[in-house]
């Protein structure tokens, strides 16, 4: 019998801290160069670069999160019939965290025994285990450490269904996810729907990241003979499974952190598998609008390692397998104007001749997996299922067991007062009371005409790059309406998204006219940064930390702009006035050891490392701390023996002084 029911999970939490008052007005970038890559289409390398957002406004970064751990209960929605047992994180994304096959007791995923951010997300947090849902842009989901709505639809025949969504603005497009297990099926279901209600395009982006156990045995199987391979570094084309000499399908193989992106041919039933050394574990098939399958690992390598364990604890490992709207990750689809794209995923536990999945014989091992797969979900039927979905896609939620934000509301609220129509059906019900406070002052803005003023001592949110909104807010400042720091502290944010840098500035030095903060300065600082006036940039940043010394974010990038700008002495100077709360954070810490290696205060280094730093936020693919552990070694010996500092140094630094591991974050290593 099928039933959804609310309980809680229990696990050992992270503070995930609060939002970043600081608006992210610079972006991440990709890893790689557009501009040419051997192998790669030109059409598909346009999409990567004309998709890709400059930064990831009008979101907040979540960077104030720590490691310190306590018992938490988290709010989880439960699907569960004769054969599974499925668990959402309602609070964290609508995450599936566990899928438990009922009469074997074996989990087909990887349940990560704590909650711990680490900076690999676009808001800088995220954490690891289970199934992440990704939409509009690459680098994981906005949603990632959020809630999501989440509501109970019943079906035609009575069977309950998790409904999941928000309203994505980015890409100013709403989302639902409708999980579902029917009676005695051996798969869930998961139908996800997008639509976009404007005139124009949007580039659009979806990636299902399956994380799944690691073990010495693993192999991953999809129904493809070539695949694209990235390691960080480059980016190329490879046949499978072989290349360079090792199985790349076993994660056991690969030395470096990396993905594969399955060639999978037209009209091929897309899925992907990660089975063990008796031939089980998880699979994962769709219907054909989900095209991508991916491979990711981090490798054997130290850092790798390394890597599992800051996500987790010693021990505990894993990969992913992933499925998404385009071939590879990087890359976007543009979705029409008026339009809605939906899809049908199944996951299940899947049981193949370990012999033939083990085998040398690649075509032979996939092919397999195909015809179990046909047995335990035929495509004629997944396919009738898929389309059986669109009966209760537009059915409102009988019961709703969460709310997300409260911005999908005030859209619905703006486009009501404008005299357009409705973005999305009556399926999904974003209604008055998720409004909170970061939307107040857009909410007086549409119905008073004007922006209010607090207090400019307090930590500005709510940030908003909306066109229609940018136009509402410029002319009510212009007409003089609510033309006060904040309403023109806002307008620069939107000003800047737009591409408009002198008019952000100049909106921004009228706010400081109308109070003193460090939010217009730091804005500021980023400008003066941007066009390498790095003597302004310094002093507004100095001046906007001294204001705020407890802000950890503003010190970080205070820290990282005096470096840059060759001002070290400074750096260290504020940082001895700093509260002691700010100079103990590892970041912190890491940046004055590059400042005191940068004025040759070896002892003081020495002691930093020493100390055993840990950088919380250390982001995905930084070498910050391996990099300053050689340099350090290579100057201090290069002084202290009188010899230059060459490659030959380095090569013996590299021998005599390897990275301990725990500041061994490197993907890779030649």
């Amino acid at each position: 019998m099928s039933e959804l029911r609310i309980e809680t999970w229990s696990m050992p939490a992270a503070d995930l801290g609060p939002e970043d008052p600081l608006p992210p007005l610079r972006g991440e970038g990709i890893f790689l160069d557009l501009g040419s890559i051997p192998g790669i289409p030109p059409e598909k390398l346009k999409t990567w670069a004309e998709g890709h957002p400059s930064n990831i406004l009008p979101y907040s970064l979540q960077d104030r999160f720590t490691r310190q751990r306590r018992p938490r209960d988290f709010q989880v929605a439960v699907l569960e019939n004769e054969l599974l047992r499925a668990t959402f994180l309602l609070q964290l994304g609508g995450r599936l965290w566990s899928l438990l096959h009922k009469p074997s007791g074996r989990e087909l995923l990887d349940v990560n025994p704590v909650f711990q951010p680490a900076n690999l997300g676009l808001r800088n947090a995220w954490f690891s285990g289970g199934v992440e849902w990704n939409i509009g842009t690459y680098g994981h989901s906005v949603f990632t450490c959020s809630p999501l709505f989440a509501g109970r639809v019943e079906g035609p025949d009575g069977t309950p269904i998790l409904r999941l969504y928000e309203w994505e603005r980015i890409r100013q497009v709403p989302f639902q996810m409708d999980a579902y297990l029917p009676d005695r099926s051996p798969v869930l279901f998961l139908r996800v729907r997008i639509v976009n209600p404007h005139r124009l395009p949007v580039p659009m982006y979806w990636w299902s990241n399956i994380a799944v156990p690691e073990t010495p045995d693993t192999r991953v199987l999809a129904p493809a003979d070539s695949t694209y391979r990235f390691d960080y570094r480059q980016f190329d084309a490879i046949s499978l499974p072989i290349a360079e000499g090792i199985d790349v399908t076993y994660p056991a193989n690969r030395a470096r952190a990396g993905d594969l992106f399955f060639h999978i041919p037209e009209g091929r039933r897309p899925w992907i598998s990660a089975l063990d050394g008796e031939g089980k574990g998880l699979v994962h098939v769709s219907t054909e609008r989900m095209r991508g399958r991916k491979f990711f690992c981090w490798g054997m390598g130290h850092g790798g390692r390394h890597w599992q364990e800051f996500l987790s604890e010693p021990g505990h490992t894993y990969i992913e397998v992933q499925a998404g709207l385009a071939e590879t990750q990087m890359e976007y689809l543009f979705m029409p104007a008026q339009t809605e794209w939906s899809w049908l995923e199944g996951y299940g536990l899947m049981e193949a001749v370990p012999d033939i999945v083990h085998g040398t014989d690649w075509r032979r091992a996939w092919q397999s997996i195909e015809d179990r797969l046909e047995q335990l979900i035929p495509r004629a039927a997944f396919d009738a299922e898929f389309e059986r979905g669109a009966e209760w896609a537009d059915r409102p939620p009988v019961e709703l067991f969460q709310r997300g934000s409260g911005w999908g509301a005030l859209e619905r609220l703006r486009r009501e007062a404008a005299g357009e129509p409705p973005f999305c059906s009556a399926g999904l019900v974003f209604d008055d009371p998720s409004l909170g406070e970061a939307q107040s002052p857009w909410l007086s803005l549409l119905h008073e005409g004007s922006f209010p003023a607090p207090d400019p001592d307090g930590e500005p949110q709510g940030f908003m790059v909306q066109a229609e909104w940018h136009r509402l807010l410029e002319e009510a400042v212009q007409a003089g309406r609510g033309a006060n720091w904040l309403a023109w502290l806002h307008l620069g944010v939107m000003r800047y998204h737009a591409g408009d840098r002198q008019a952000a500035r100049q909106a921004w030095e009228r706010s400081l006219r109308l109070a003193d903060t460090p939010w217009a300065r730091r804005n500021l600082a980023v400008l003066a940064r941007e066009d390498g006036r790095f003597d302004e940039a310094v002093e507004l940043y100095i001046s906007a930390c001294r204001m705020r010394p407890s802000l950890l974010p503003l010190a970080v990038e205070c820290g990282r702009t005096l470096i840059e700008a060759g001002r070290p002495e400074e750096w260290l100077e504020l940082l001895a006035g700093l509260p002691q709360s700010i100079r103990a954070v590892g970041r912190i810490c890491l940046l004055e050891a590059q400042a005191a290696l940068a004025v040759g205060d070896f002892e003081r280094v020495e002691r930093i490392f020493a100390g055993r730093p840990v950088v919380d936020d250390m982001r995905e693919g930084e070498k910050s701390l391996s990099d300053l552990w050689f340099e350090f070694h290579e100057r201090r010996l290069s002084a202290r023996e009188n010899i230059p500092l060459d490659d030959a140094l380095r090569a013996r630094v590299r021998r005599e002084f390897p990275v301990p591991r725990e500041f061994d974050f490197r993907m890779h290593v030649e």
